[in-house]
């Protein structure tokens, strides 16, 4: 993650915010814009061309449902954009269905997962598809789920992950290595089923 918002204007942006300034939103959001839309930008960065949600678009409606949370007390800025993530997902997710829906079944959104740590090794993937496995693995592995929404959705560092996970880097890296192969298999078994 770029260090275009300073980590300590943001995380005290958040406290002001939490403790009621409606004033340090708006200026938490010319603070994080730019970092939003490079977030937004790499998840859209697997669909097809012509595909009608952009990243302005994914930025908007997720900082649209970030400053509706009213029950979350925020820690810091990895927190924040881990939560943004989060949020960018289940929008992508939601259109996706959507557009499947509308279309009876076809069209569905194609994505690009990351099986190693290298951007070049990505393959396309059914963004529904990878949310049900996500949800399967939440089943039994929520921490994993988070992860993967951290790293994956998120785009923040192997630190960052760990900060807003309270373990450690090394911690991190095991477990993002296991998600990474257990998807990997869940998906090569979707494709081929």
């Amino acid at each position: 993650m770029s260090e275009s918002a300073d980590n300590t204007d943001v995380t005290q942006l958040l406290i002001a915010w939490n403790g009621g300034e409606v004033g340090a939103r708006d200026q938490l959001l010319r603070a994080v814009y730019e970092e939003l839309r490079r977030i937004a930008s790499g998840q859209l960065v697997g669909e097809k061309p012509g595909h009608t949600l952009q990243a302005t678009a994914l930025v908007n409606e997720a900082y649209l449902r970030l400053v509706d949370q009213t029950r979350v007390h925020w820690r810091n800025r990895a927190h924040f954009f881990g939560i943004a993530a989060q949020l960018m997902r289940r929008i992508l997710v939601d259109y996706a269905r959507r557009r499947q829906a509308a279309k009876r079944g076809g069209g569905v959104t194609i994505v690009e997962f990351e099986d190693s740590l290298t951007p070049r090794s990505r393959r396309s993937v059914d963004l529904v598809v990878l949310d049900d496995i996500l949800t399967r693995l939440e089943e039994f592995d929520s921490r994993a789920v988070r992860l993967v929404e951290l790293r994956y959705f998120g785009g923040l560092t192997i630190e960052e992950t760990a900060e807003v996970l309270g373990v450690s880097p090394a911690t991190v890296k095991r477990e993002w290595a296991t998600a990474r192969a257990w998807m990997h298999r869940e998906l090569t078994r979707s494709s081929s089923g």
